[in-house]
């Protein structure tokens, strides 16, 4: 994990500002601004477990990353509630707000009140407002139609996964189709598009089904059933212990065979039970006995033991089935139903997939592959995000112009803006006009190629057309088709300046008092002096010990 501590408390209102502006600035901003584009840099992230990451999405870093100062956490707040709403542009939010941030302290500097830049910094927003729907270059008319949609995915998928756009993006988009419904758009869900991932092969071998893959197979031999009906057991499979230890003395064979006699007849009559219900697939959510095995062997039962009580809930969602906590069979209501239930096999892994042709339970899931586990966890997370500018576009099928083209235009609009404006608050607009000039400068240098010269050429092709952009591979301004939602791109900006402007609001920071009451005063007995000093030395070893 990161630590962000300031110690040093700010002094005055001007400090202040600066303070909370340099947090960012030179911690946050330095992790994640050089991880914006297709062309950004990745981090290696090591968790308090010892796990790592090894990615440039901005939402896991913030979220693997232990942020201490106040300001600072309402940037990374800001960041986290962008992912939850829309799913995508976390680092738009965090690049952008650092800037906001830093042109603040620029004018603070300058003798501007606070008031003053809060004004401007609103005023400028709600031009945006006004702005960013004239800016609409491209409209979805029809999401079912694959090659409306594809063009605005590849843009999702070239910001982490750069070259792999052509082949991920028409996947994603089948598996999306496969589970939307077909009345009502709104319904769609983006937990019906899942992900497993299988270590081998190249992510060009990915590949989709259509049915809720579990990457294992049947406890047992039974590998296929049709018209599946399910039981999901939210327990092991498996006769109760005794919390006791004991010592059983068997004397003669007899003995020994009739040992487990009680426990094989329990079990026979709950399996049974089971199999006179109708039941033919059983999940357990535990371990499975092999006296249990015995007699679903002998009913021609599959089962399948899942010890993630997360996929136990979602298999359960996606046949309609009830978890059961007791031994028994399920009641009609109880039992889920799916079309097939099949064991395959995909590059010598064993996968077991729940098919159903109800519009209700209809799931796809995207098979990844990959050399290692940290190329397809960031896979993972870039189909994640597609999925969500899917539902996005589901809301709103508008896009703004990408490739920091949309930056431009709204930046040169409100320096006209600005400029109209009188009284001290136009130098707020137009540093907020020159903060929107953060995002296309960014991708020019995490590209290699010379930011001012790029910028320039922008502010000269955009106002001829609305389509160009920057060529990340050439470094050149030319017309290209990238695409940013108009739905990610208004959340982002709100979030952003929604957070600079408490920032801004804020003059003093008051810390509280540490727990543990006011300290003793005078000479204290012996006795309990020596209690005192002992207390400690225990504490503190017992939490060394626990680290």
């Amino acid at each position: 994990c990161f630590f962000l501590m300031i110690r040093r408390p700010p002094r005055s209102t001007l400090d202040r500002s600066s303070a909370a502006s340099d947090v960012y600035k030179r911690q946050v901003s330095k992790i994640t601004r050089t991880s914006l584009g297709p062309m950004g840099m990745n981090k290696i992230v090591v968790t308090h477990l010892d796990k790592v990451y090894v990615t440039s999405d901005a939402a896991t870093l913030m979220e693997e990353m232990e942020v201490h100062h106040p300001a600072a956490k309402m940037l990374a707040m800001a960041s986290k509630t962008q992912e939850s709403e829309v799913g995508d542009g976390t680092n738009f939010v965090l690049v952008f707000a650092g800037e906001l941030l830093q042109q603040a302290e620029g004018l603070l500097k300058m003798g501007l009140h606070p008031s003053e830049i809060l004004i401007g910094y609103e005023k400028a927003y709600n031009k945006c407002l006004t702005i960013m729907p004239t800016l609409v270059t491209y409209d979805v008319k029809d999401i079912r139609k694959k090659e409306d949609v594809v063009p605005c995915l590849e843009n999702v998928i070239a910001t982490k996964l750069y070259g792999y756009e052509g082949f991920l993006a028409p996947l994603v988009y089948d598996a999306c189709r496969y589970t939307m419904p077909e009345k009502d758009l709104k319904l769609f869900d983006v937990e019906h598009v899942r992900v497993a991932k299988i270590l081998g092969s190249s992510i060009l071998e990915s590949s989709l089904i259509h049915g809720l893959v579990l990457t294992r197979g049947s406890e047992t031999s039974i590998s296929y059933a049709k018209d599946a009906k399910i039981a999901v057991y939210n327990c092991p499979l498996e006769a109760g212990q005794g919390e006791t230890k004991g010592t059983v003395l068997l004397k003669n064979a007899e003995e020994l065979m009739n040992y487990t006699k009680t426990e094989e007849k329990q079990m026979e009559t709950f399996i049974s039970s089971v199999h006179e219900a109708g039941i033919n697939v059983v999940v357990a959510g535990g371990n499975v006995s092999d006296v249990a095995l015995h007699f679903f062997e002998k009913f021609n039962i599959m089962v399948i033991k899942i010890l993630s009580k997360f996929e136990l809930r979602r298999i359960a969602s996606a046949t309609g089935a009830q978890l059961l906590v007791r031994y028994g069979a399920p009641t009609p209501e109880e039992v889920g139903r799916c079309d097939e239930v099949a064991v395959e096999e995909v590059s010598s892994q064993k996968v077991t997939v729940f098919r159903s042709s109800k519009v209700e339970c209809k799931i796809a899931t995207i098979i990844i592959r990959g050399s290692t586990y940290t190329l397809m966890d960031d896979a993972e997370r870039t189909i994640n995000d597609c999925v969500n500018t899917i539902k996005c576009m589901v809301r709103d099928s508008r896009f703004l112009p990408g490739a920091g083209t949309c930056e431009i235009l709204l930046s040169s609009e409100i320096q006209k803006y600005a400029r109209e404006t009188s009284g001290l608050d136009q130098y707020a607009i137009e540093k907020f006009a020159h903060s929107l000039e953060v995002i296309p400068r960014t991708i020019a240098d995490n590209s290699g190629h010379k930011p001012e010269e790029l910028i320039a050429a922008l502010y000269t092709e955009t106002a001829k057309s609305k389509t160009v952009g920057i060529h990340v591979e050439k470094g050149t301004v030319e017309e290209v088709k990238v695409y940013d939602s108009y739905e990610v791109k208004s959340w982002a900006i709100k979030l952003a300046v929604d957070a600079v402007l408490t920032i801004l609001k804020i003059d003093q920071l008051i810390m509280a008092k540490p727990a543990g009451g006011p300290k003793l005063k005078g000479p204290r007995p012996a006795d309990a002096a020596d209690e005192q000093m002992q207390l400690p030395l225990t504490l503190t070893e017992h939490t060394l010990t626990k680290k």
